[in-house]
């Protein structure tokens, strides 16, 4: 299939290991020009959807079921967003060529030969009558990588910049980073955890599905010897390519890190899981980009303030110093939109047969042309 064969408008659906709702964008890919995009929603998961999604990423009775009853309700959730970009958009159904879903992850052991999305693509092509690409990372993982991160390639072609190198943060459930060198390489990996620790305390204590503001986190002081118990993991001493996810970084491996600090006050433990976002992130960048011109971040943590102060504090103690951290609105593209961008994004390139991974970033064996398929 030639190139511009598949230039349109996409719609791009993401819905993150923070499981909090889908966030979708209807865009328009031109050969040759930047994206534009032509409308933008979210819409949110009922408790008892989150509450599926959650039981689903430890073992438990019936899951075959449970995870097809939980795939059928995403699908419903993603086809409200769908029908909000076409109406806010002024689009039809005609306008668009298909959409790109990434899906629920709910299991991710590349290690294992595996990585599991819910999702169901069939459901969502019958209510939509739009084609539908999905299950992008398993192709990559069956080439040998690690199947995360997808975004790096899609980072930049539209972040990227000759002679300068840049980082592009995305503080979802787990952080990660792509590094946009100044000769043109890419890398990127998962650094650790982000929202996934931080909402679940915050849920915790203030009854609420996220420390709105980084106020809680504000409001305490970062614990020492609690944060260097968090930092004990060898995950953040792996070289990349590497990715993770709740699989690891859960309510259990929480917990069992806070049990000899059960004084601690729930302030001081969100301020101090703050810092592990934080530092995480700071390191790998002084280890793989120290000489980053600037930190640009997208994803949930972005609306975070708290965040961001730490994670400037943090690469000033990493020793890379005088680096501004600013969301990727300054690069003219809001932090919500990245991601769902990415993936509409990367069913184009699967629609034109070209590939979407960087096997220098998964670790996989050559480039691939990712995602399945489902027609209208």
């Amino acid at each position: 299939m030639a190139r511009d064969t598949a230039d349109g408008v996409y719609i791009g659906l993401m819905s993150g290991t923070s499981m909090d709702g889908v966030d979708g964008v209807a865009v328009e890919f031109t050969q040759g020009k930047p994206p534009v995009v032509k409308a933008e929603a979210f819409v949110g998961f009922s408790e008892g959807l989150r509450d599926a999604l959650f039981a689903l990423q430890q073992p438990g009775e019936n899951e075959i079921e449970r995870e097809a009853l939980a795939a059928n309700a995403l699908a419903a959730r993603y086809m409200v967003c769908c029908h909000e970009l076409m109406r806010s958009g002024n689009l039809s159904v005609s306008h668009i060529r298909a959409i790109g879903v990434h899906g629920q992850t709910v299991r991710h052991r590349p290690e294992k030969g595996y990585t599991r999305q819910i999702n169901n693509p069939s459901l969502l092509a019958e209510m939509t009558h739009v084609d539908v690409v999905a299950d992008f990372r398993s192709r990559d993982v069956a080439a040998g990588g690690q199947g995360a991160p997808l975004v790096p390639a899609f980072h930049a072609t539209v972040f990227g910049r000759k002679g300068e190198t840049r980082v592009v943060c995305n503080l979802g459930g787990i952080s990660n980073i792509t590094i946009l060198g100044a000769a043109g390489g890419v890398r990127g990996f998962d650094c650790g955890p982000a929202n996934a620790l931080l909402d679940e305390w915050a849920h915790r204590h203030l009854g609420r599905p996220f420390d709105e503001g980084g106020a809680f986190a504000a409001s305490g002081q970062v614990h020492r010897p609690l944060l260097n118990a968090l930092l004990n993991e060898p995950f953040f001493e792996q070289q990349p390519p590497k990715s993770t996810g709740r699989d690891l970084f859960n309510a259990a491996w929480m917990d069992a890190k806070l049990a000899p600090f059960a004084a601690v006050s729930p302030a001081d433990v969100q301020a101090t899981l703050t810092a592990l976002t934080a530092i995480t992130i700071a390191r790998e960048i002084e280890r793989h980009a120290s000489d980053s011109r600037a930190v640009y971040v997208c994803g949930g943590g972005a609306r975070n303030p708290e965040l961001l102060k730490a994670l400037k504090a943090a690469l000033e103690e990493s020793g890379v110093s005088g680096v501004p951290v600013m969301t990727t609105e300054a690069l003219g593209v809001p932090p919500n939109q990245v991601e769902p961008l990415a993936f509409a994004w990367l069913a184009m390139r699967c629609l034109a047969r070209e590939s979407g991974n960087l096997p220098a970033v998964t670790g996989a064996a050559g480039e691939r042309v990712l995602g399945a398929i489902y027609s209208r």
